[in-house]
């Protein structure tokens, strides 16, 4: 093996004498240890080569990867019920933290080898939080494996695995955060003693500092900076030599270049006691630009936060009520649907569920942001997450574990974090290509010094390296969208999929379903119309209603039910058809409610008089003849007008889809003036007319609740679902409003204007820096110290400009 030799696979030096080697796509290539040949025999013998072609990074040394013997623990029951869920018949899922992941070939490695494990159903692994979720067929029998098969998969070609688990990754990014302040305080405090040598030599005069003076303070400023350089910058050198070995130029390369060319002219120039030193500009800008990356680290980490805190809501024990009604501390895994518990003031609620004894008030903050507390009683629905508040509750559980509200968020908010949205992406592209760009005129500057006064070469090119700044064009999108996402779920509205902040600022079209969206989709009786020479009082004609549509259990009958008194005669002889009407006998006669048509048959009655004026469809007759009309139908949401108002004050142009009746949509649009307002519509008819606005050029919003909307919310640009919704439509939906208000969207939308503005002014600012700042480097205006402190500021501001919109 030849000396100096690195392993193809991790990139660490070959031991002397090493004769382990892989044979990779015809090549014969050396090997640090048997962990490392081990692993890339496996990814060759499994097809999967092109790992090598296409990773951006290297992975950790396969040594470190060593498959521990408690593994099979995470099959065992006890283990599985915190970890993992069933999915569907047979099928289960699971969310697992992989430890190792560098690049996105890692990402391909790492979804491939799981996918070819037999009975494996699904894969994705999020890059950006290093979380992997698998969908597998369990068992033991051929077509199946095990969780404990699936962590030793990932350990086969050098990585590690776990269940994703909340405290561990708690402990994790503390480890991450201690690290880069120490990196940070090393950096600060070696830039101050350094600075501390320096200043002499700034101010004295000719001949006032002796040579035996500045060479102490030389050798002085050496010993502070090799810390800096060796400790706090050893992730940009690390990074950097990736990088190249990879073949790729990413933001750290210009970065190392700097710093390391800066320390080694300045250890030269000690050694031979010839030239300037720059190690208070060295000292200077690792400390600055650690700084700037230390704030962007904890934006990142406080917005992961709003997610994971999710995930430690729900206390792990609850007082499960047995027959008798006494309580029994039961682990929350074990409850089911239908079981009884006591949830005690202050302490929080682990299922949905209905209220069955007691009243309080209960703390709802975590799903709506809303800080003040609601009141719950007997018959009121609890969400899980919720803290109590006043008074001992009982609750019958209606949803466990991952059939509550806030797991179904949970998996939207993960749904949200393994996109990466166009603009993200490009102003990657753009990253990429400046870091080239930046060399080349590096390149170019230290030619024409060197030329003109070689003195200067070596500074003014450091100074072009290091004053150039892809950290600010690459941070300035992902760091403003990653607070913005976090500060809408503060307010109550919850993004499911990552583009949906910038659709939602650049709308032009907003459509809105009508029922259980524009209105509250409560049914109420709003008015009762009694017909010429009925010869009967509305309240009488209530009655009759009532007495004919209690058994009925729709909507509709549910509405005159709850509007009559409680009191109601018998119906005899009842005779219901669906969707048209009842006819009973009531006192000995004979009496009919539902629809016009279906009235009318049973008694050959002629039309109303008042059914073209109301358009209402339910009405009451007898053998008589007609006796009153029942105007039924849904309140328009208070916040309505005001969500109206605000989106035609930005320029919005706005429609209403629905299935409805004609005279209930035109009577809502008329309340808020939307001119375009088409009833009777059918899902199909709702999604022909999005595609429609889209062929237009229009950016088109949709706003919507139910089943029928699932369609047309997947096909607008961006789509939000109302809390009270189908599980099918939130599904569907790029945005959730946790509370059924609509002023959520209101701010929601303000808010999503700001962050492409932030964006705009981040990406100028970054610009507009590089477009000032590289010329006057090259000029050499700009020294290496200068250089560090405004690379430093350049993203430290990015990041400060983006936290703006957590306020």
């Amino acid at each position: 093996m030849s000396v100096g030799a690195s392993c193809y696979h991790c990139g660490l030096p070959v031991p002397a004498g090493s004769t382990w080697q892989a044979r990779i796509e015809g090549v014969t290539q050396p090997m640090c240890c048997a962990g490392c040949q081990a692993v890339a025999e496996a990814i060759v013998a499994g097809g999967m080569a092109d790992y090598y072609r296409q990773r951006s990074a290297l992975p950790e040394s396969a040594a470190a990867a060593v498959l521990p013997d408690e593994l099979s623990l995470y099959d065992r029951k006890e283990f599985r019920e915190n970890l993992v869920r069933e999915a569907e018949q047979g099928e289960f899922e699971a969310d697992l933290v992989l430890e190792g992941i560098t690049c996105a070939a890692c990402v391909w490695l790492n979804e491939r080898q799981l996918s070819a494990l037999p009975g494996m159903r699904g894969v994705q692994v999020n890059y950006a939080t290093r979380r992997a979720r698998v969908r597998w067929r369990d068992g033991d029998a051929p077509g199946e494996l095990r969780l404990s098969t699936i962590l030793a998969a990932v350990a086969r070609i050098g990585y590690r695995a776990w269940p994703y688990d909340p405290d561990e990754v708690d402990a994790a990014a503390r480890r991450e955060r201690r690290d880069a302040l120490w990196r940070l305080f090393i950096a600060g405090f070696g830039m101050m003693q350094v600075m501390m040598y320096a200043y002499p030599a700034y101010i004295a005069g000719d001949g006032d500092l002796s040579d035996t003076a500045a060479t102490i303070m030389r050798w002085a400023s050496l010993i502070l900076t090799l810390p800096v350089v060796l400790y706090s910058a050893a992730p940009f050198f690390k990074r950097a030599w990736r990088d190249v070995w990879m073949r790729r130029l990413g933001m750290d390369v210009p970065v190392a270049l700097g710093i390391g060319a800066a320390f080694l002219a300045s250890l030269w120039s000690t050694l031979s006691g010839v030239g300037e030193v720059y190690y208070d500009s060295v000292t200077m800008f690792v400390f600055f630009l650690l700084a700037g990356r230390y704030a962007e680290m904890l934006a990142r980490q406080r917005a992961q936060r709003g997610a994971d805190v999710l995930s430690r809501v729900v206390p792990t024990f609850a007082r499960r009520l047995d027959a008798q009604g006494d309580a029994h501390q039961v682990p929350v895994s074990a409850l089911v649907a239908g079981d009884r518990i006591s949830v005690w003031p202050g302490e929080t609620i682990v299922v949905d569920g209905v209220v069955e004894e007691g009243a309080s008030e209960v703390d709802e903050a975590w799903l709506s942001g809303e800080s003040r507390p609601v009141p719950r009683a007997v018959g009121d629905t609890v969400l899980c997450g919720s803290v109590n508040g006043a008074s001992p509750l009982r609750v019958r559980a209606t949803g466990v574990g991952d059939q509550t509200r806030l797991a179904t968020i949970r998996r939207l908010i993960d749904r949200a974090s393994m996109e990466r949205p166009r603009v993200v992406q490009q102003a990657e592209r753009v990253a990429g290509g400046f870091v080239a760009v930046v060399l080349v005129l590096a390149a170019l500057a230290f030619a024409w010094w060197w030329q003109h006064d070689a003195s200067r070469a070596l500074w003014v090119a450091v100074s072009v390296l290091v004053v150039s700044c892809p950290c600010a064009l690459s941070l300035a999108t992902p760091a403003a969208l990653t607070v913005a996402i976090e500060a809408m779920r503060r307010r109550g509205l919850l993004v499911t999929r990552a583009h949906a902040v910038e659709t939602l600022a650049r709308a032009e079209h907003f459509v809105f379903d009508k029922t259980g969206t524009l209105s509250d989709g409560a049914m109420r009786l709003r008015d009762v119309l009694l017909a010429p020479q009925a010869g009967v009082a509305r309240d009488e004609a209530l009655v009759l209603a009532a007495a004919l549509e209690r058994e009925a259990g729709h909507a509709i009958a549910a509405a005159i039910v709850a509007a009559a008194p409680s009191v109601l005669p018998q119906a005899e002889d009842v005779h219901a058809t669906a969707g048209q009407g009842v006819c009973a006998r009531i006192h000995g006669r004979q009496y009919a409610i539902g629809r016009i048509g279906f009235v009318r048959t049973r008694f050959g009655l002629a039309a109303p008089p008042w059914a073209a004026t109301t358009g209402s469809e339910v009405v009451l007759a007898s053998e008589a003849g007609w006796i009153a009309a029942f105007d039924i139908g849904d309140a328009m949401r208070i916040d309505a007008p005001a969500l109206v108002t605000q989106l035609r004050g930005e320029g919005c142009a706005l429609s209403v889809f629905s299935g409805d009746a004609v005279a209930p949509v035109q009577a809502l649009a008329q309340i808020l003036s939307i001119a375009d307002a088409r009833a009777a519509m059918l899902p199909e008819d709702k999604q022909a007319a999005v595609r429609s606005l889209q062929l237009e050029g229009k950016v088109v919003a949709m706003l919507g609740d139910g089943v029928n909307d699932a369609p047309v919310l997947a096909t607008a640009d961006v789509s939000v679902a109302m809390a009270g919704g189908t599980a099918l439509a939130r599904q569907q939906a790029d945005i959730v409003l946790l509370q059924d208000s609509l002023v959520r969207l209101g701010e929601g939308r303000i808010l999503a204007r700001r962050t492409l503005r932030i964006i705009r002014q981040n990406l100028g600012w970054a610009a507009a820096y590089n477009l000032l700042s590289i010329p006057a480097a090259m000029a050499g205006w700009v020294t290496p110290w200068m250089a560090g402190v405004g690379m430093g500021l350049s993203s430290l501001l990015v990041v400060l400009n983006a936290l703006r919109l957590s306020r």
